[in-house]
């Protein structure tokens, strides 16, 4: 069976994989990180979202033996060093942009994504970039002022819904 090695959130993992191992099987069955969740298996809802690289990807889609000598970051990575949540992770807490939790990690990942790229976007470019992410509980209005606040933006400009 070959190998995969690669840094996972700040630390070094390897481990045997079949061809057809998906990077999310790994993350959670191999390593333990169950905080990816699968959802649909088809890269549609975004609950299996990831960074390799520093780039945002569905790991269910994504093979494991792809991101050999990659640097993979999941949600259990995005806390502060010390443990505390980061500043996406609080603004979802602060604004109720989660309900149920399971699109959450995905959704977290996502905002990640686009701050890295665009630290301070509009909400039209926040709902544009989370089209790939399904939230079957918030209706997103809470998960964008999660991202607005993340951003250093004031979110009392969106309408209540």
């Amino acid at each position: 069976m070959p190998k995969v090695t690669m840094r996972v959130n700040g630390r070094e993992v390897s481990g045997e994989v079949e061809g057809r191992t998906l990077l999310v099987q790994f993350l959670r069955e191999g390593l333990g990180l169950t905080g990816t969740h699968v959802g649909c298996d088809t890269s549609q809802c975004g609950a299996c979202t990831v960074h390799v690289n520093g780039l945002q990807v569905k790991s269910c889609t994504t093979f494991a033996l792809d991101v050999d000598g990659a640097e993979v970051t999941t949600i259990e990575g995005m806390a502060n060093a010390d443990g505390s949540l980061s500043v996406i992770q609080q603004a979802f807490q602060d604004h109720h942009g989660l309900q149920c939790g399971f699109c959450t990690p995905g959704m977290v990942m996502a905002a990640a994504a686009l701050l890295k790229e665009n630290p301070k976007p509009t909400e039209a470019q926040i709902r544009h970039h989370l089209e790939g992410n399904i939230c079957r509980c918030t209706g997103y209005h809470n998960i964008v002022k999660a991202v607005l606040a993340a951003s250093g933006q004031d979110v009392s400009a969106i309408a209540a819904e």
